[in-house]
């Protein structure tokens, strides 16, 4: 076997750069159906008719993804975490073959569980192998690479979308051919196939490494990734030393896996990163994401397709700042922040939908799909479009990489596979629930829908206020003492990293650490 000898990129940016092209994938799912939901190609060959039927078509992938995630800790942990991203770019290939060649719903729906359990794997494993490869202080910017990644995957596939809907007659067409969705579902299979390929020239996970007693092989990633090579660097041998305490504290007190995650001392964990997860999904991004298409034409907007393209340009570029600044300003007040801005711009938007909107008359047949409507008020149209955008900014800046970033890195190093499956699980429950309930919803209670998700940005905040550490600036092994340190979690802890300290006695000899011995 010649795998150990292959060429390895070392460079932390460039490594969880390019794993995040698992969380493409999940943008690509966000997107694959936003755009097709407004040309004739696909109401006229899948004849979708009715909220229910949509729904079901659009929470097949949730649901499969929520299954995906709960098996994905298992392939992490046995076969490693970069095993898993493969496995999951294996199945959104197998997926989006079936999806691309679909001869009616059934087929597209088999096509959206297999890719959906691709999804499921990555959007659990990315954010893992990404904290366990970065140094503490630029974890929350790589790991919000995965959020970066999946607005460029919703991004890319709109626009494949939007182009491949001019082709036989344009999106009104009442002919227009099948190509119209299927290219857009082909193309997405390019990404995965990068994704396999070049993950093994990827790292393993020195973390990993460890937990399977592979410490030659750890240290000597740790020594790539943040040593240049040099395994007697003291910032390498520090890591190595917590790596190697945190993993024998935890087997001294071992307990089964399961058994731990239900424990007094992890369970409040567990809960917060399963909230964490909950509450993204509930701020009312998703319901941009998916149905934006409903929301402009309800509006009265003239292209809404040309018209939601602008929020997908808003998503990448408002999430950079979050990549730049993350590990400057904190999790906890990104979260805050986030929530509230959120509440107060969807209740604006509901207040507009109510006072200027009135039922559809069903006149035009382009609008038969909502029963809400924005009419002869252009500028309420537009502010109503406006406060959408800025929803979607909000986000994209607070609430979009910060629950990838926190959640990746809140659990011990022996649970956090399964842990972090279990926050993202509850994820993909919360997007099935709201793929499948959002149409009927904007049918049968229209503006009121931005009321509730309002509420729901205001219930998470006061749940974050109340429950949520900061853990900017701590390693991954850290994070024992900061949910354990008896303080509220709105009072900071002590500054600096343990780390930090231990780096600086390595290095003028107050503390000797060996790493392993190279066996011959």
């Amino acid at each position: 076997m010649k795998f150990r000898k292959m060429y390895q990129v070392h460079n932390v940016y460039a490594v969880c750069a390019f794993a995040a092209v698992g969380g493409g994938l999940f943008g690509f799912d966000i997107a694959s159906m936003s755009g097709v939901l407004g040309t004739q190609a696909y109401t006229n060959y899948f004849h979708v008719e009715g909220h229910y039927r949509q729904g079901f078509i659009n929470c097949a992938m949730p649901a499969a993804s929520l299954v995906g995630t709960l098996g994905s800790s298992f392939i992490a942990d046995r076969m490693s975490r970069k095993t898993a991203i493969q496995v999951a770019a294996v199945l959104w290939t197998i997926g989006s073959i079936f999806q691309s060649t679909s001869n009616g719903v059934p087929l597209l729906v088999v096509g959206r569980v297999v890719a959906g359990l691709g999804v499921g794997v990555a959007s659990a494993m990315v954010p893992v192998y990404q904290a366990e490869i970065a140094p503490k202080d630029i974890r929350g910017r790589v790991v919000s690479l995965q959020q970066w990644a999946i607005t460029w995957g919703i991004l890319i596939q709109f626009f494949i979308q939007y182009g491949a809907s001019f082709t036989d007659g344009g999106a009104d067409n009442p002919n227009q051919g099948s190509a119209a969705f299927r290219i857009p579902w082909g193309v997405q299979i390019l990404p995965a196939v990068i994704l396999f390929v070049g993950m093994f020239f990827m790292p393993y996970s020195p973390r990993w490494l460890a937990s399977r007693d592979r410490w030659e092989e750890a240290i000597r990633v740790l020594a790539n990734l943040h040593g240049g090579g040099d395994i007697t660097s003291a910032r390498v041998l520090a890591q190595y030393q917590e790596i190697n305490e945190a993993l024998r504290f935890e087997r001294e007190n071992a307990e089964s896996s399961f058994r731990i995650l239900t424990g007094d001392r992890i369970l409040k964990r567990v809960v917060l990163g399963a909230s964490v997860q909950v509450w993204s999904q509930l701020t009312g991004m998703n319901v941009m994401m998916y149905y934006i298409v409903y929301v402009m034409q309800a509006a009265g907007i003239g292209n809404p397709l040309l018209t939601a393209s602008i929020q997908y340009i808003l998503n990448v570029a408002l999430t950079l700042p979050a990549i730049l600044f993350l590990d400057y300003w904190g999790r906890r007040p990104s979260l805050l922040l986030g929530s509230l801005s959120m509440m107060t711009l969807l209740f604006i938007i509901g207040a507009l939908e109510a006072l200027y909107g009135s039922p559809n008359p069903y006149k035009n047949p382009q609008l038969n799909a909502i029963s809400w409507i924005v009419e002869g008020h252009p500028s309420v149209s537009k502010g109503i479009v406006a406060c959408s955008y800025l929803v979607v900014c909000t986000f994209a800046v607070t609430w979009g990489p910060t629950s990838w970033t926190y959640v990746s890195e809140i659990y011990p190093s022996e649970i956090r596979a399964k842990a972090v499956s279990l926050a993202t699980a509850s994820n993909w429950a919360a997007n099935c629930v709201l793929a499948f309930g959002t149409p009927p919803l904007l049918s049968h209670i229209n503006w009121k829908i931005y009321m509730i998700f309002a509420a729901f940005n205001g219930l998470a905040f006061i749940h974050m206020f109340f429950t949520m550490p900061e853990t900017k600036g701590k390693t991954l092994e850290e994070m024992d003492d900061v949910f354990e340190r008896g303080l509220p979690p709105w009072m900071a802890g002590p500054k600096g990293s343990r780390l930090d300290f231990l780096e600086s006695e390595i290095k003028e000899g107050n503390i000797k650490v060996t790493g392993p011995v190279r066996r011959r």
